[in-house]
């Protein structure tokens, strides 16, 4: 049987290295947790917006703040989740996240 479904950006990035890591990444994180209908995708995007930058991991956040515009978010509501974030996260944490943001939104690589 032939899998016609395109690789997910887990398989692309790390599926003949940490097959195992891509399996729960799409079939668990993705497949299951995100589908949960206690908060819509909107809400579960913004919530990982703020984990990511609360935690300082920018090379996630890129994928995610891109998601969670296609998720509903406006740029503007994730610039204002950010900048709110700078008050409980830290100034770093919030700065290097708003250029991640600004990168993502805006092409941005300065």
């Amino acid at each position: 049987m032939t899998d016609d479904k395109e690789p997910s950006s887990a398989q692309r990035l790390l599926g003949d290295f940490a097959p195992a890591l891509v399996g729960f990444t799409d079939d668990v994180l993705f497949g299951d947790v995100w589908k949960r209908t206690d908060l819509s995708p909107k809400e579960r995007s913004l919530v990982t917006v703020a984990a990511l930058t609360t935690s300082g991991n920018t090379d996630q956040l890129v994928f995610h703040l891109d998601y969670a515009k296609q998720n509903g978010n406006s740029e503007a509501e994730l610039i204002e989740a950010i900048t709110h974030l700078a008050f409980y996260a830290g100034w770093p944490k919030a700065m290097a996240a708003m250029t991640a943001a600004k990168r993502v939104f805006r092409g941005d690589t300065d």
